[in-house]
């Protein structure tokens, strides 16, 4: 009698065998058998299992420097300065990204991810914010995910207080929706962000619970001029990967910024700063010098790609109407690891 075929659907066999490749020490195996389980079928468990192979694996990497010597020599690409250097997302590369950052300060990548892929992106935002007040009001689990499904690290981590701090900010922890997570990570590879970044920093990247966040900005938020390596530590290898969902900088919330490289933390918390990790806009006007503070007009699907020295703020003005939809994702090389983050395998 012949066999009665596997259902290729069921995802049992993946994930034990993920379990067996985490378990010797092998998380980027386990993570490309569960991810290519659930492109043939989206599915709530595989999901979650996804999350935590990336974040448990990381214990078991090799976290060896892919550069010696930091930051890399890099040729200037873009000559002409006083704005953000542009260049197509088919033209994201190792060296595009290194001379936009480390001579000017930023790369701002135009229709870095397809229009037909920024509809399932803003959905996610929509679906994982929903969901978490649901649970807030009393919704389970059980009826949340895969849109939320609050993530618990291993020994030794802590979120703390971060989750609620920052949805009552208007964003949510990427982390914290497995289906979001899913979507964001296989879009990133299918246009080619792991290869421009791996190239860059060396090594491949991780990304951070605490620093990849879904944003859903209202046009009455406020705004703060700051650098990211004031609180991030000092001696990281980063990229943060901006991606704007939406239309803004006119209607809607943008990003102001000072497009010019600084290699160093400016002065907080003086001239004018709301913040002690905050830079007063006084001093911001005298680091930009001839540069000048701009506002760039961000299409959904473009990003700005910055490091830990970018100085910046959420850029708003009276008269915006709409609300801007993005996702924040902060990578590190895992050489550099900041010891206060939570780590998460891209």
């Amino acid at each position: 009698m012949p066999s009665t075929p596997t259902n290729v659907l069921d995802p049992s066999a993946s994930l034990a065998k993920a379990d067996e490749l985490l378990a010797e020490g092998r998380p980027r195996e386990a993570i490309d058998l569960l991810s290519a389980a659930n492109r043939r079928a989206r599915d709530t468990t595989v999901e979650q299992r996804l999350v935590q192979v990336r974040h448990t694996g990381f214990a078991s990497i090799d976290r060896s420097p892919g550069r010696e010597d930091w930051p890399p020599d890099t040729a200037d690409l873009f000559p002409v300065g006083g704005h953000p250097p542009e260049v197509a997302g088919f033209d994201l590369t190792a060296e595009a990204l290194g001379s936009g950052i480390l001579r000017h300060g930023c790369l701002l990548v135009r229709g870095l991810v397809p229009r037909t892929k920024v509809a399932p992106l803003v959905e996610a935002i929509d679906k994982a914010m929903e969901s978490y007040d649901a649970h807030c009001e009393g919704v389970p689990i059980s009826e949340t995910a895969p849109w939320f499904v609050p993530f618990e690290p291993d020994a030794g981590y802590s979120v703390r207080y971060g989750r609620q701090w920052v949805r009552d900010a208007g964003g949510a922890w990427m982390v914290d929706s497995p289906r979001a997570l899913f979507e964001l990570t296989e879009t990133f590879q299918d246009v080619g962000v792991d290869r421009a970044l791996t190239g860059y920093l060396g090594e491949r990247p991780a990304l951070s619970v605490k620093k990849c966040t879904l944003r859903r900005v209202s046009p009455d938020t406020s705004a703060d001029w700051h650098q990211d390596g004031a609180f991030l530590g000092a001696g990281i290898r980063t990229v943060n990967v901006w991606l704007s969902l939406s239309h803004c900088g006119d209607d809607a919330p943008g990003l102001d910024v000072v497009p010019r490289r600084l290699d160093h933390i400016v002065e907080t918390g003086t001239h004018g700063a709301q913040f002690d990790w905050s830079v007063g806009p006084e001093l911001v006007e005298d680091v930009a010098a001839d540069a000048r503070v701009v506002r760039p007009i961000f299409e959904p699907g473009d990003a700005l790609l910055f490091d830990d020295f970018f100085l910046h703020q959420t850029g708003v003005s009276p008269g915006m109407t709409h609300e801007r939809y993005a996702i924040e994702s902060w990578f590190f090389a895992p050489s550099t690891y900041p010891d206060d983050q939570i780590p998460i395998l891209f």
